[in-house]
């Protein structure tokens, strides 16, 4: 077998993960957390290896909607982790959203779960982003996220 069928093959694998990450993805501008939510610090923030759990979290809650890699699909109008609008939001951002849910675009609320999973998930959030943007984790987060330092890629 020559170099073209697999050559053609990734091509049209790429092509499929492009097609299906959701890079268009807006903020509802309507699902905003009060103020007091938004500057909850993640009392989880400075033991980034509780991510692992999050990992685990995810992998059983959100994939089937947000994909393995945190991108949305678009079929479900889910949110891509991995967009610097998503990894803006503050920790007590993504926490809030996490309990509460937005019903009018089809994410449940995850309030069933325990607060510090919750805060895991925040945790493994984190992580999803691109690796161009790795290097940039510790940096500070609006609205009074605080640092949220994550192991850098190997």
């Amino acid at each position: 077998m020559g170099r073209w069928p697999l050559l053609l093959t990734s091509i049209f694998l790429g092509m499929g993960i492009a097609w299906a990450q959701n890079t268009s993805y807006q903020l509802d501008p309507g699902w905003q957390p009060p103020a007091e939510a938004a500057n909850r610090a993640n009392p989880l923030a400075t033991q980034p290896g509780l991510a692992a759990g999050g990992k685990k979290l995810f992998t059983r809650n959100c994939v089937e909607c947000h994909d393995q890699e945190g991108t949305g699909l678009v079929k479900k109008h889910a949110a891509d982790f991995q967009l610097d609008v998503v990894q803006a939001q503050s920790d007590g951002t993504l926490f809030w959203k996490i309990t509460n849910g937005n019903p009018d675009r089809g994410m449940p609320s995850f309030s069933n779960l325990p607060e510090l999973q919750r805060w895991q998930l925040v945790l493994y959030l984190r992580t999803l982003r691109p690796a161009a943007t790795q290097a940039h984790a510790s940096m500070p987060r609006p609205n009074g996220g605080g640092p949220t330092t994550l192991p850098k890629p190997r």
